[in-house]
């Protein structure tokens, strides 16, 4: 037999193979008389076209019928789709000792700010979810609003250099992107990062980076994802060395000069070197059962940064675009603000933050329309039989929470792609189911950082509705498309407005 007939047959063996793999993996839902959708090789239900992620989850949700959840594949790898809000609150919550597990990757030796409490699980989960928790209550974010506030009217100051007296057109979603850089750069780490000033600031440069240049494409990703303890002996990194680099510098230089200087500030950085120090941050006990490392510090101030700054952003970017296109909420929006800072002399407290509600059902309903996170990831842990049912999620199989879709359906919310503030009135709220809005994920492994983002996403909105008056402009994409390259929920091409100084 000559070489290229054994190099024929090999390769016809090897594709067998793989087919024969891939059909007998297809075969998983169908076994168990599971409500699933028909895979393809070799996507499994991924579409072959370019789009966004919360497309195929959309695809997938349309399939819901009476049961608890639809059965779909990403790759050959088989996961739950819940499409019952019942199953959704005992996997995010009632039974969440089950489901702790995110099933993301992480690789501590070799790209150790992939190594935070988003990413990891098990007992290192639970430890650093226990001692950062007390950096977020309501009595540290009181610390933090001034400084928010503050980076709040730089912001102002610089759009009142750029605005024209007879207003202007403006891509918004860099100059909020700038503001949160500037907000979670001084709370985070203490530093005036100067987006404002300079978009090109080395914060701004490096979280653009994080979003906008990541290392691996979605295939490449959804590989490493399914192959974790392979990839971790391949050494892969999802971040770039200089990414990388530039973050745990950072943290290092900003606490050996907070150390050498005695400097203490009420920012998330300190509650980190207390904890790197042994020292509790909840008053309840003056020591820890252990120290944070250097490395470890860096990934949750790395998390703190690029979650706070990216999501923040987004959010109110979607806010202002919907305000833009109903004028009626805008100017109700606006006259509350106006209203409260009235009774507080002008003067943006904490205190006249919090009464300003209809603000936070704004933001409320710009997370239902425009959730940043489309879906939120849970590994079954254990065999879990769903109740009420015959139906078993095996151990390991991943769940994927389609947060686009529940908020999008019109069972729950009538109308869905109207935006409607009211929706989020503490009336309408108790009547809905309460796994019915999942802007910050539920249970324990929700948001740690939600009252952050809530706050300074209001505190950007109410300085923007006070001085200036929003439209759509020529460029306002009606409706929007969606960045299919960004894994967060992104409007393609950025957001250009009308803004006109009031």
């Amino acid at each position: 037999m000559d070489s290229l007939s054994i190099f024929l047959w090999s390769l016809i063996s090897i594709v067998s193979l793989i087919f024969i793999y891939f059909k007998k993996k297809y075969s998983y839902w169908k076994d168990r008389g599971a409500n699933y959708v028909e895979p393809t090789f070799p996507l499994g239900n991924l579409p072959f076209r370019k789009v966004h992620f919360k497309d195929f989850i959309v695809d997938i949700y349309q399939h819901k019928d009476e049961t608890p959840f639809v059965g779909a594949y990403t790759l050959a790898k088989p996961i739950v789709i819940p499409t019952s809000l019942d199953l959704i609150q005992n996997i995010l919550v009632k039974d969440f000792s089950n489901f702790h597990e995110r099933g993301g990757y992480y690789n501590e030796v070799d790209d150790p700010l992939s190594a935070h409490m988003f990413s990891v699980d098990g007992e290192k989960w639970k430890f650093l979810r226990t001692k950062l928790s007390p950096t977020f209550t309501s009595g540290k974010m009181k610390f933090m609003f001034s400084t928010v506030v503050e980076v709040a009217n730089r912001f102002n100051a610089t759009l009142a250099e750029i605005v024209k007296p007879t207003g202007s057109e403006l891509e918004l979603r860099d100059l909020l992107g700038r503001f949160t850089t500037d907000v979670i750069g001084s709370c985070a780490f203490g530093i005036e990062c100067n987006s404002l000033k300079d978009p090109n600031s080395e914060f701004r440069y490096y979280g653009r980076k994080v979003f906008e240049d990541p290392k691996f494409g979605t295939a490449l990703l959804l590989l490493i994802l399914q192959y974790p303890d392979l990839a971790r002996k391949l050494h892969v990194k999802l971040l770039q060395n200089d990414v990388s680099d530039f973050f745990l510098n950072t943290v290092r230089e900003t606490i050996d000069y907070r150390e050498k200087n005695n400097v203490k500030r009420n920012d998330f950085m300190n509650f980190l070197i207390q904890m790197k120090n042994g020292q509790s941050i909840d008053d309840e006990s003056s020591n820890q059962t252990r120290k944070l490392t250097m490395e470890e510090v860096a990934a949750q101030a790395f998390l703190f940064f690029v979650a706070g700054f990216e999501t923040s952003s987004t959010t109110m970017t979607y806010a202002l675009y919907e305000l833009a296109l109903n004028p009626e909420i805008q100017k109700r929006a606006r006259q509350e603000v106006k209203d409260v800072l009235a009774k507080h002399e002008g003067k943006l407290t904490y205190e006249a933050a919090q009464e300003m509600t209809y603000i936070g059902q704004i933001i409320s309903e710009t997370l239902r329309k425009y959730p940043p996170v489309v879906f939120l990831s849970r590994r079954a842990a254990r065999d879990y039989k769903i109740p009420n049912t015959k139906a078993v999620i095996e151990k390991g199989i991943d769940t994927m929470i389609p947060v686009y879709c529940i908020h999008h359906d019109p069972e729950i919310y009538p109308n869905p792609e109207i935006f409607d503030p009211d929706r989020f009135t503490p009336e309408q709220i108790r009547n809905r189911h309460p796994m019915s809005f999942l802007g910050f994920g539920d249970g324990p492994r929700n948001c740690v950082g939600l009252r952050f983002g809530r706050m300074q996403s209001k505190i950007g909105l109410i300085i923007l509705l006070n001085n200036y008056r929003f439209r759509p402009s020529p460029k306002t994409a009606v409706p929007l498309i969606f960045d299919p390259d960004i894994g967060i929920l992104t409007p393609k091409g950025g957001m250009h407005l009308g803004i006109e100084r009031i």
